[in-house]
C-alpha cells in the first residue's frame, strides 16, 4: 500500500514533492543532511532516524527553529495573521515593511508565514539590499497550513536546523550519511547567461564546487545525490557522476500553453 505523501507548509518554487518518486529508491541510510532544504518536501517523506537541514535563507531557518521549539504556541500565533482584515494589499505592505525593518525573533518567523501565504504566487525573494519584495497575491482567502505544520512538527524531532551554506553542511557529514543536494537550478538553455542567475547567489562556480566536494564526500563513504536541469553545462559539471535523466512538467510560465517538460537529472555520487 503507497504511503500518503506529506506536503510542506509553505509554498516554494522549485520544491520537490514532485520529483519524490525519483528521489526514494536513493535515499536509503540512518542519517540525512539536505545543504539546501527549502520547504523541506524530501526530509518530510523520507524514514531516516536523524536529519541535519540546513539553508543560506535565515528566515527559513528562523522559522523552522521557532516552530520546533514553540510547537502548538506558534502555530497559534502563527494563525492570528490570518484573517480577512489582513487580507489586503495595505496590510500586507505594512507587514512586509515591518518584517523588513529589523524585526527578529517569533514575530518575524509567524510573518515569514504570512507572507509566503499572501504573497503572489509563493514566492520568497530580496532585493540586493535584503528586503522582502514579493507583490500581494490577491487571494480570495488565504489557506493556513495548520495540519502541515503539525506534520513538520512529528518529524522535526528527529530533525536539526541550522542556517549556513552547502560547504559547511557538506562537512558535517560522515561516512554512512546521505546528502541530498537541491541547488538553485542553472539556466535551462545551454546558451542561457548566468548573469542574473549569479546574482540570486549561486554562480556557475558554486556549482562547480559542490560537485568537487560531492566526489570528495563519496570517497569518504557519503552517497550524494545532486538535482538539476538536464543541459550541456551541468552533463559537464557532473561528469564524473552516474546520471539519471527524466522529463518534468514545469510549471514556470504564466503562459499556460508555454508550459511543457523539461529535462532534469539527478547526479549521484556513490
Amino acid at each position: 500500500m503507497q504511503q500518503l505523501r506529506s506536503r510542506p507548509f509553505l509554498k516554494w518554487a522549485g520544491g520537490k514533492y514532485r520529483l519524490l518518486d525519483k528521489l526514494a529508491p536513493h535515499l536509503k541510510g540512518r542519517k540525512l543532511i539536505e545543504p539546501f532544504v527549502g520547504s523541506g518536501a524530501v526530509f518530510l517523506n523520507q524514514d531516516f532516524e536523524r536529519y541535519l537541514l540546513g539553508d543560506i535563507n535565515p528566515d527559513l531557518i528562523n522559522l523552522y527553529q521557532c516552530l520546533k521549539q514553540e510547537k502548538r504556541k506558534f502555530i497559534n500565533y502563527a494563525r492570528s495573521f490570518f484573517n480577512q482584515e489582513n487580507n489586503s494589499q495595505k496590510a500586507y505592505l505594512q507587514f512586509r515593511e515591518e518584517f523588513n525593518n529589523g524585526l527578529k525573533g517569533r514575530r518575524r518567523a509567524a510573518l515569514f508565514v504570512y507572507l509566503n501565504r499572501h504573497g503572489f504566487n509563493g514566492l520568497c525573494r530580496y532585493n540586493k539590499s535584503g528586503g522582502f519584495n514579493v507583490p500581494f497575491g490577491r487571494y480570495v482567502k488565504p489557506y493556513f497550513p495548520e495540519k502541515e505544520m503539525y506534520h513538520f512538527l512529528v518529524k522535526a524531532k528527529q530533525a536539526k536546523f541550522v542556517c549556513g551554506d552547502f560547504v559547511a553542511l557538506m562537512n558535517r557529514s560522515r561516512r554512512g550519511d546521505v546528502v541530498y543536494c537541491d541547488p538553485p537550478y542553472v539556466p535551462l538553455s545551454p546558451t542561457a547567461s548566468f548573469t542574473s542567475y549569479a546574482a540570486q547567489g549561486f554562480s556557475y562556480d558554486q556549482q562547480v564546487e559542490l560537485a568537487y566536494r560531492a566526489k570528495h564526500l563519496s570517497e569518504r563513504g557519503v552517497k550524494v545525490i545532486i538535482s538539476n536541469h538536464d543541459n550541456a553545462i551541468t552533463r559537464q559539471i557532473y561528469e564524473d557522476a552516474k546520471i539519471e535523466a527524466f522529463p518534468v512538467r514545469r510549471f514556470i510560465s504564466c503562459d499556460g500553453n508555454k508550459r511543457g517538460n523539461a529535462s532534469e537529472l539527478l547526479a549521484i555520487y556513490e
